[in-house]
């Protein structure tokens, strides 16, 4: 099992002591349905909190919102790292990163909007949209997670976050970095349409992830741990098309 979230990876079903995939009695393993309802249970908690830091927004002095996005980014990136290194913890992990994640989203969200009216919801309403296209192409089998595809998204996936991090160097260092990445040229939109195309494809590796452990019979935590790990493809998936947009909109 292989996904290119790296909050989802082969080893993320198997037992530390014994190294095999975890079996529980029927009342205490991960199930889809309960994986379902989790993951709604934290887009909720996301929204809640990003509400709020909206709401904060103020035109005149929108610096104002900056530490509760610097805590939301920053305490949700630890929280993230924690949970992905102590999976047993997810059922308080994954709630708080939910929450965290929602300052920083609302803060940057509000952002967008007074630059670009509307652009929230369009990016909203097409996240909403990939995700059920591609949910229902990857249930009747049109989109089929096979190890090649699995090899392609993942390769292509770590290739992005190594460029975002070459580029975030670059400006800690004084260097002007990868102008394509933020401009809204053609190379530019192109750029991001090919994240959003990658960041779409993880959602399909994700569904396989999270039914291949729900059929091991992966311990019933793993349900928070799996609704964590797509609300993180979820979230940059958002980020993304939100990026795509503003930059569309600003070449109008």
């Amino acid at each position: 099992m292989r996904s290119g979230n790296p909050a989802l990876n082969q080893n993320t079903f198997l037992d530390v002591g014994s190294g095999q995939v975890v079996s529980r009695d029927a009342s205490q393993v991960m199930t889809l349905n309960g994986t379902v309802n989790k993951t709604g249970m934290l887009l909720l908690m996301c929204v809640a909190t990003a509400a709020y830091t909206w709401n904060l927004f103020d035109p005149a002095n929108p610096g104002a919102m900056m530490p509760w996005m610097l805590v939301g980014g920053i305490g949700g990136f630890i929280v993230a790292l924690v949970t992905v290194f102590k999976k047993t913890w997810s059922p308080v992990t994954a709630p708080i990163y939910a929450l965290l994640e929602g300052l920083f989203l609302g803060g940057i969200s509000a952002f967008f909007e007074a630059q670009f009216p509307g652009i929230v919801m369009q990016a909203v309403m097409l996240t909403l949209g990939v995700l059920a296209a591609l949910l229902m192409a990857y249930k009747s089998g049109l989109i089929k997670a096979t190890e090649n595809f699995k090899l392609g998204v993942v390769a292509a996936t770590g290739g992005i976050a190594l460029l975002y991090l070459v580029n975030i160097g670059m400006r800690l260092f004084g260097f002007e970095g990868m102008g394509f990445i933020h401009e809204s040229s053609a190379m530019g939109i192109a750029f991001s349409v090919f994240v959003v195309i990658i960041a779409a494809l993880n959602l399909v590796l994700d569904f396989d992830f999270i039914e291949s452990g729900a059929e091991a019979g992966a311990p019933k935590y793993m349900e928070w741990y799996g609704a964590f790990g797509l609300v993180v493809t979820l979230i940059w998936l958002y980020l993304e098309i939100l990026r795509l947009l503003a930059k569309l909109q600003s070449r109008d």
